[in-house]
């Protein structure tokens, strides 16, 4: 199985597994009065919406470069990504509000259903679930070398983390009684801030990529150490981005001043093969070769 097939099948089985808990979950928030396991449900939805951007763009932001995209197709993942980010930051912050609302309805002597056995049951069952993709899809990951795919192994956690605060707060209200009911709008509050927190690190890292950032600067010190290891000096006029999942990085090089051209193209083809086995066949290299400067001998 190759390895395009490979992130399909792990995301693939993410998407459904996720889709099945947002159903069960949000049936059980209504059915079983649980206002933290409707919020809990809205997460699974951020997982899911995560498995669809990328089982629904990794063929299209993988198609080759054409004379509409010079240097690709990455970036509609990356817009597409902006997209369910800044949806997924509305939808957090409306559970917060309504949460909030239940809270001080509470704090004003209104009544709160406390919640059922079953929004309880659902949670737990929700744990083991997620847990047991992260691990599985995270395997995948470290296997395939994807950066991707290690991302969606967080959501999953993060989703497990977000339903053991549902677990809590659930079953605080149902073991404590009536005048504990509020525990279940308190966790509510607290998953939206899990939804939140994904939504902020999906905007922040999209936007950046769209906005032509560069790579860190632990990243961009690797490639320069990279590169001199193939005989190159004094790298610089480093320009790097992301383009969706691969990397476009351009530079500037030095090479003594009498090397024939044969081999000054050596060694760039050297140094574009360290960078490809450092971050993927597809990264797209550009580099420009000068002569050594006197103070280099």
């Amino acid at each position: 199985m190759n390895r395009k097939k490979e992130i399909y099948r792990v995301t693939g089985i993410g998407a459904v597994a996720n889709a099945g808990l947002l159903v069960i979950k949000l049936a059980a928030g209504i059915a079983g009065n649980s206002a933290a396991m409707v919020a809990d449900a809205v997460h699974s939805l951020s997982d899911f919406l995560t498995d669809v951007v990328v089982i629904a763009f990794v063929g299209l932001a993988s198609k080759p470069r054409d004379e509409s995209h010079s240097y690709g197709h990455g970036k509609f993942e990356t817009a597409a990504t902006l997209l369910i980010g800044l949806s997924l930051a509305a939808v957090g912050t409306g559970i917060f509000y309504s949460g909030s609302e239940h809270i001080v309805d509470f704090i004003c002597g209104e009544a709160t259903g406390r919640p059922k056995l079953v929004a309880l049951v659902v949670a737990l069952v929700s744990i083991v679930i997620k847990e047991w993709l992260y691990r599985y899809t995270a395997a995948t990951s470290r296997r395939l070398g994807s950066e991707a795919v290690l991302a969606n192994a967080w959501h999953h956690r993060s989703d497990a983390f977000s339903s053991i605060g549902t677990t809590l707060g659930i079953a605080g209200a149902i073991v404590l009684g009536d005048s504990w009911a509020v525990l279940d709008p308190i966790a509510a509050v607290v998953v939206s801030v899990f939804v939140v927190k994904a939504s902020v690190g999906l905007i922040i890292r999209s936007a950046g990529e769209l906005l032509e950032g560069s790579l860190s600067k632990e990243t961009k010190d690797e490639i320069k150490s990279l590169a001199e290891t193939t005989g190159a000096k004094d790298v610089h006029n480093l320009c790097t981005r992301k383009i969706g999942n691969r990397v476009a990085i351009e530079m500037h090089v030095r090479l003594p001043g009498d090397e024939t051209v044969e081999k000054a193209h050596e060694v760039t083809r050297e140094i574009e093969r360290k960078l490809r086995d450092r971050f993927g066949a597809d990264t797209h290299v550009t580099i420009h070769v000068e002569p050594m400067k006197g103070d280099f001998f």
